[in-house]
């Protein structure tokens, strides 16, 4: 049967990400390898895990608050974690869309500038 572990190394090329990274995500409790001496092996769990921590990441959630969210599930288990990430991601939607809004004002904002720039340019000097 072979070795459904990663190595340290490759569980940094899966993921696209530095060893800096992963020996953080394991100092701060996100990631709890096995250890064999020296050396660290990811299962399948850290690797679930690492999914849900770059995901959550992408979606803007804090790595606390992805350590928070991963936590309850150990503590308490499914339902409430589910719960938990309802709450997580209804606040995260608002924000997403406040910033998005921010954003179309700043885009709406640099274009009409661009535009003036662009106008007087073409004006004949006088």
């Amino acid at each position: 049967m072979p070795d459904s572990r990663l190595t340290f190394k490759e569980m940094c090329a899966r993921f696209e990400v530095t060893p800096r990274t992963l020996r953080y995500y394991e100092y701060i409790e996100l990631l709890q390898p096995e250890k064999e001496g020296r050396a660290r092996f990811y299962g399948p769990r850290e690797v679930a895990r690492m999914t849900l921590i770059l995901r959550g990441r992408r979606f803007g959630f804090s790595l606390e608050e992805i350590r928070q969210w991963l936590l309850i599930y150990r503590q308490k288990g499914t339902r409430p974690q589910m719960e938990a990430w309802l709450t997580m991601a209804d606040r995260q939607l608002a924000e997403l869309a406040r910033q998005r809004a921010e954003l179309e004002l700043a885009i709406a904002d640099l274009a009409a500038l661009r535009d003036q720039a662009a106008a007087a340019l073409e004006e004949p000097e006088g």
